[in-house]
């Protein structure tokens, strides 16, 4: 919008006006400076009558008081006349300044001033001679005085006043005529500016209204410019407060994802990574994927084949490759626990197309390689017992006609004894293999059952007493019973066998002596406890446990243990079907048998027992909601599978965790000054440091820290073992989530169990 001022002829007229006013005050200026110029030229003029007024006065003084002494020679007249000369020749030389400027009038001062010059010689001599007491010399020098020199002094002074006022009157006259036509263009100065005023005021007023209509437009445009900025700000406010709740559900999404999420630079840097990545990878902030990658050893899938740089997940993805789900094995360099992860990858381009970073997707499958892990053991022991169940039913055939010919060999050979002790031989190793294959159809769940309600207290007490002396006096046995124990339908003297076969080889785990714990209880497998073993019917069930003081098996031996044929005893100490047996015994009469073992500390093998028709009714959940929390736990468990296990659980309650694979792991963490509020640690670990010794350790750091044990085996075991004390909290695995719940209350002093 343009607003005009005047109109154009308006500004020309304006324009010539201000030219006008312009010159006219140049040339006002002009005589103004001519008139200052005239009024100093008059000052100098006065100036200079004056001077020569005071100068009359001292030439008249200097010559009275010489002539005063030479007639009188009073010394008061020779002291008036040396000041009076002192200070007129002073008085001519300012003369002399003032009329620099002047030709005329200098060169008549100058020629006064050697002629008073002159005049002071002849009566300074005078004064002289006075004194010298010299009249004659005086009369002489009377006589030979220049009378026209005086004159000569009077005349020029005479000449200078002439001189001074006829400048006075000239300058004076062109003063005044320049006053008069200083006068005059002020005059006609002021009447243009008036002119010019009423000029402007007239185009004051058009231009106003011109404004005031320009204002009125303006505003109309602003109101309707501030209406569309006021809509456009509530959509921009809309937006932000979408885009803003966008970013939080975006960011509380990257937050909460369980898996690892990295996002890189093109030069490996890693620009994001969420608490997944922390608590998986161990990274830390301001790592590059190369100080990351330093924190561990990668491998294919095989877990043997070590990944190259170039093989890595980030070198691929920042090359461009796109993958998903690629399987890596990764052994930490601090302890942990290996894990199985799957890696998906992405590349991250710029508008040109060039790559600007990538974003990489770990997957922690260790869980579920462990359950793999354990549903292949279960199949493969499936498939050993059919394959083991058809050659032995086989066998069993041929053998059925061995034995029936041996039978008749050994009644046919009465007359010849050497023959008939070879078949005796025969048929003694044909009733040796019938053993064997029952054993092997035992593993292989085709023996025929007897099954039975049992008195499960009542066998194990009948076991008991036969396995006393069976097992010799360096075996302590001992049992702990509960007196509630449901009745078990099953094989009784299968189960006595079973409970045989594992005190046998608890014995031989024992070679010095040692204790056996026979233990029963009344238990439930809930539905964690039954994904975390696929071969499981979550319930109750009847517990039989045989624990032991001995070697201990590593877990190598642990996956073999139920293998038939499979032995860890010399050659000809055991044929390695005792464990199959109980397995194929327990899992024909529907059950699930597992062992707890470590290297030095002995092992535990429970039975899982069905109870009897009637009592398999499930154990009805807790009333009362479980018990939930807000502290910090650190869960230290030497198997990865119930780590993961125990800390979503945990997780579950509103408890937070930190988790640790060994002892050693544990005390880096509480010594680099991580706060937890409770110790949740197995009782027996790998790694020379157990359960009880870490919170020994902890409780020099960490004065008066809570502390709640697990263990595998049964709490009787443990305290008989002299493992903990007395009164220690201790939660047995396989335990409920509510059992959790409760026991970790319990050891946070939140209340009883």
């Amino acid at each position: 919008m343009k607003y005009h001022v005047a109109m154009p002829s308006q500004r020309i007229v304006l324009g010539i006006g201000l030219a006008i006013l312009l010159a006219i005050g140049a040339a006002s200026i002009g005589l103004d400076i001519k008139s200052r110029l005239d009024t100093a030229s008059v000052d100098h003029a006065l100036a200079v009558l004056s001077k020569i007024a005071d100068m009359r006065p001292l030439l008249h003084r200097a010559e009275s008081t010489a002539r005063s002494f030479a007639i009188t020679g009073d010394q008061e007249f020779a002291t008036e006349y040396q000041h009076t000369t002192g200070a007129l020749m002073p008085a001519l030389d300012r003369l002399i300044a003032t009329v620099h400027d002047s030709p005329g009038e200098r060169r008549l001062i100058e020629e006064t001033r050697t002629l008073v010059e002159r005049q002071i010689a002849f009566n300074g001599e005078l004064i002289r001679l006075r004194n010298a007491g010299d009249d004659a010399g005086i009369v002489a020098l009377v006589s030979r005085e220049d009378r026209a020199a005086t004159a000569a002094i009077a005349d020029n002074l005479d000449k200078s006043v002439m001189e001074a006022r006829r400048l006075l009157r000239a300058r004076r006259a062109d003063s005044e005529a320049s006053g008069r036509i200083l006068l005059a263009i002020d005059l006609a100065g002021v009447v243009l500016i008036l002119i010019l005023a009423a000029a402007l005021v007239a185009s004051s007023r058009r231009s106003r209204h011109e404004l005031q209509q320009s204002l009125s437009a303006t505003k109309a445009t602003n109101e309707a410019l501030e209406a569309a900025v006021a809509e456009r700000t509530e959509h921009l406010v809309a937006a932000h407060a979408e885009l803003r709740h966008s970013a939080a559900v975006l960011q509380s999404t990257f937050h909460s994802m369980a898996e690892a999420v990295l996002v890189l630079d093109p030069d490996g840097d890693i620009l994001l990574a969420n608490p997944a990545a922390e608590t998986m990878l161990r990274y830390q902030r301001g790592m590059n994927v190369r100080q990351l990658g330093s924190l561990s050893v990668a491998y294919h899938a095989d877990g043997v084949t070590r990944l190259q740089p170039k093989e890595m997940p980030s070198a691929q993805v920042l090359r461009g490759e796109t993958f998903d789900e690629q399987e890596l094995f990764i052994r930490p360099a601090d302890d942990r626990s290996p894990m199985h992860l799957v890696v998906s990858g992405r590349s991250l381009l710029d508008t040109s197309g060039n790559i600007a970073g990538a974003a990489l997707v770990y997957h922690d499958i260790t869980a579920w390689r462990e359950t793999e892990h354990k549903l292949l053991q279960s199949q493969k022991l499936d498939a050993i017992g059919k394959l083991t169940g058809g050659v032995a039913h086989d066998f069993n055939n041929m053998l059925t006609v061995i034995t029936g010919t041996t039978e008749t060999l050994v009644t046919s050979l009465k007359d010849q004894p050497a023959l008939q002790k070879t078949a005796e031989l025969i048929d003694q190793a044909a009733e040796r293999c019938s053993e064997l294959i029952q054993h092997l159809l035992a593993f292989a769940r085709r023996q025929p059952l007897r099954p039975r309600n049992v008195d499960i207290n009542g066998t194990v007490l009948d076991i008991a007493r036969l396995l006393r002396p069976t097992l010799g006096e360096q075996i302590e046995v001992n049992s702990m019973l509960e007196q509630e124990v449901a009745t078990a339908h099953i094989d009784a003297s299968q189960l006595a066998n079973s409970v045989l076969n594992m005190a046998i080889n608890a014995r031989d785990a024992m070679p010095n002596g040692g204790k056996l714990l026979l233990e029963t209880r009344n238990v439930v497998l809930d539905e964690a406890y039954a994904q975390a073993n696929p071969d499981v019917q979550p319930g109750l069930y009847v517990m039989l446990a045989v624990s032991d003081t001995g070697t201990g098996m590593s877990p190598e031996v642990q996956d073999k243990a139920f293998e038939p044929f499979f032995t860890t005893k010399e050659v000809g100490k055991g044929s390695g079907l005792g464990l199959s047996m109980v397995y194929g015994f327990v899992k024909q009469s529907g059950g699930h048998v597992r062992i707890y073992s470590e290297v030095g500390h002995g092992t535990t093998i429970k039975l899982y027992l069905p109870p009897a028709e009637g009592q398999a009714e499930i154990a009805p959940a807790p009333t009362a909601p479980l018990a939930h929390g807000n502290e910090i736990i650190l869960v230290v468990e030497d198997d990865a599978l119930v780590r993961n296990f125990v800390t979503s659980q945990l997780q579950s309650l509103g408890y937070r965790t930190l988790a640790a694979a060994d002892g050693p792991s544990a005390m880096k963490m509480i010594e680099n000054g991580q706060p937890f509020d409770l110790l949740f640690t197995d009782v027996i670990m790998p790694g020379g440091m157990t359960g009880r010794l870490l919170a020994e350790q902890v409780a020099t750091l960490r004065p008066g820290i809570k502390v709640l044990y697990t263990s595998g085996y049964t709490d009787n075991a443990i305290v008989h073992q002299g493992r903990l004390d007395p009164g220690v909290l201790l939660l047995t695995k396989p335990y409920r989530k509510s059992q959790l719940a409760d026991m970790i209350r319990r050891a946070l002093g939140g209340g009883a169990a």
